[in-house]
């Protein structure tokens, strides 16, 4: 792409802007900044942008030096940031990346809402889970309304270099975010050449990522961890009666966050001490034992915790409007509040709820269990899947270390 003259990018940057429907008091602002920014341009003798340039209007203007971005910054000072990044941005890609979309549906064309709508039919009928479903229709629009921005009107007006430009734009996000988006993407391509939207199979050619899932190592408790974070829930009061059984849930069992949300109380044999329910990312039946210490805490939420509603759900907001917890609440926010009470370090590793599942699965493989059993429990259709909890049994993984020596008398 041909670069623009300053004044030239602003104004094009100003039409996508207003396309995108920011706020007029927005747009006031972000109009007062770049007049600041072309008379900064016009003092320095500049006719096209550079992030060197944005970076010194910064500096000279607001007093946000390079250094500090290595420090926690003021809300107005990432604001100041943001002005320049978007400009870069959008001299790139001309396209606004990394915005912050305010509401769920980002599409306007009437053309592409359509599409979407039959998109989500389509993965329906594919019996996808509704979480992959909702994550496909979102990125997808992502996706859409990046062409959009491009002037693409029309899924016929799709080519590879559009599909590769956007993929550019995922440069800089976590290996697990674009991979995320390009799976989201094959599947919608492998849509819109079903229903013919499209004449050539795009899914076939837009690239995998390279990295594999089993090259992460699982983020894992230790012990003293485990007993600090237990030690800080107030099991008196009804809240602390259903985080303790659902922290517990996660931690003895390995249950997914998803699934321990969508448990039902007749999910549950009592007699048998087991319940039996439906993995939403496998679809497969699941059965696991119910060990005293989870049903005791169930059981004391039951009798002592749980609000008094008519909901089929084991586990319930204690805050009106009481009923289930939403599909976008990962419970992460128990995790955190719970590690602040017990004074453990949030930003050391990921430590969510999926972390929980992690901690179960090493705790097996210390005790010698087979990998298959292990497969069985946390429900993975492939031992491949849990295969990458390997990684994190220390001392089986110096079973396998090389002598040193022994390997230096083979060159």
């Amino acid at each position: 792409m041909q670069k623009q003259p300053l004044i030239n990018l602003l104004n094009d940057l100003e039409q996508e802007l207003l396309r995108l429907g920011y706020t007029q008091g927005t747009m006031k602002f972000y109009r007062r900044r770049w007049q600041m920014l072309l008379q900064f341009a016009r003092e320095q003798e500049e006719i096209y942008y550079s992030e060197q340039m944005g970076l010194n209007f910064i500096e000279k203007h607001f007093h946000i030096l390079e250094k500090d971005f290595e420090r926690p910054l003021s809300q107005s000072e990432t604001q100041e940031l943001r002005i320049i990044r978007m400009i870069g941005d959008f001299q790139l890609h001309h396209t606004v990346l990394r915005r912050f979309y305010k509401h769920k549906k980002i599409l306007k064309d009437p053309y592409f809402i359509e599409i979407s709508i039959r998109f989500k039919q389509y993965c329906i009928e594919k019996d996808y889970s509704k979480v992959t479903i909702d994550h496909y229709v979102k990125l997808s629009d992502r996706f859409m309304d990046y062409l959009s921005s491009q002037r693409v009107d029309n899924c016929k007006k799709i080519d590879l270099a559009v599909i590769n430009a956007y993929i550019r734009t995922l440069t800089g996000y976590a290996y697990k975010t674009v991979e995320q988006n390009i799976c989201s993407l094959r599947a919608f391509f492998r849509f819109l050449l079903d229903t013919e939207k499209v004449e050539i199979d795009f899914a076939a050619k837009t690239p995998m990522v390279q990295a594999r899932k089993q090259t992460r190592i699982p983020s894992v408790w230790t012990i003293d961890e485990l007993k600090k974070l237990f030690g800080a829930i107030d099991r008196g009061s009804p809240k602390g009666k259903r985080d303790y059984a659902i922290i517990l849930m996660a931690c003895r069992l390995g249950v997914r966050c998803t699934d321990i949300k969508n448990l039902k109380i007749g999910n549950f044999n009592w007699e048998e001490k087991k319940f039996v329910f439906i993995q939403s990312k496998t679809r497969q039946t699941l059965s696991l034992p119910l060990t005293p210490d989870v049903g005791w805490a169930i059981i004391d939420y039951l009798k002592y915790g749980r609000p008094k509603i008519d909901s089929p759900y084991l586990f319930v907001k204690h805050m009106a409007p009481f009923g289930p917890f939403s599909e976008a609440d990962h419970l992460n926010q128990l995790i955190k509040r719970y590690m602040e009470l017990a004074h453990l370090p949030t930003l050391k590793k990921r430590r969510g709820m999926h972390s929980l599942r992690h901690t179960m699965a090493s705790m097996l493989l210390e005790k010698d269990t087979p990998l298959p059993i292990i497969s069985d429990i946390l429900g993975h259709v492939d031992t491949d899947s849990t295969a990458a909890y390997l990684k994190v049994d220390i001392r089986k993984l110096k079973e396998c270390s090389l002598d040193f020596e022994e390997a230096a008398n083979h060159e």
